[in-house]
């Protein structure tokens, strides 16, 4: 199992950019139990990333992160996701462009979700410029190949637009 204190794990599933950066970055956070990269939102069952990249599938290239609520927050995710990205790009992050870059938290329940939309609202009351990040019920999640799987510790690579300085 994890080194955390809970037996009981929750889950969350952002999309923020390049999963490769995004998995990196969440491993970082103290609470995080298991990070996988992978596929949601779309209407297509089980694609592959040549299909994601192809801007037919609808999926977003997204991460399902395993968190020990008694550690780690929902709150405290959500927060970590606004600041790893930029949430009023709209389908694109750093040089990633494309619907499979948008940002967007999917939720799990009305806790969640209300969690996502305070947060979201708190950070717009900041800024001029619109945050586009959707908020939506989660759907289907579907594992990216094992080759996404911790692709920038496997190969120091893939960090994207993540800020890491700021972990």
């Amino acid at each position: 199992m994890s080194k955390l204190a809970s037996s009981y794990l929750s889950r969350a599933i952002f999309a923020a950019g390049c999963f490769w950066g995004v998995q990196f970055y969440f491993d970082q956070v103290p609470g995080v139990a298991k990070t996988t990269a992978g596929y949601a939102g779309g209407h297509v069952e089980n694609p592959t990333y040549e299909q994601v990249c192809g801007h037919t599938t609808g999926h977003a290239e997204v991460l399902e992160i395993e968190f020990d609520p008694e550690t780690v927050s929902y709150e405290v995710l959500v927060r970590h996701f606004f600041r790893m990205h930029d949430p009023t790009q709209l389908n694109r992050q750093g040089p990633d462009v494309g619907d499979q870059y948008r940002s967007t938290i999917f939720y799990f329940d009305d806790e969640q979700k209300l969690v996502a939309e305070r947060v979201k609202d708190e950070l717009q009351a900041l800024t001029k410029i619109p945050i586009v990040t959707q908020i939506v019920p989660a759907v289907r999640f579907y594992k990216a190949e094992e080759y996404h799987q911790k692709y920038t510790e496997k190969t120091g690579q893939g960090m994207c637009h993540i800020p890491y300085k700021d972990i």
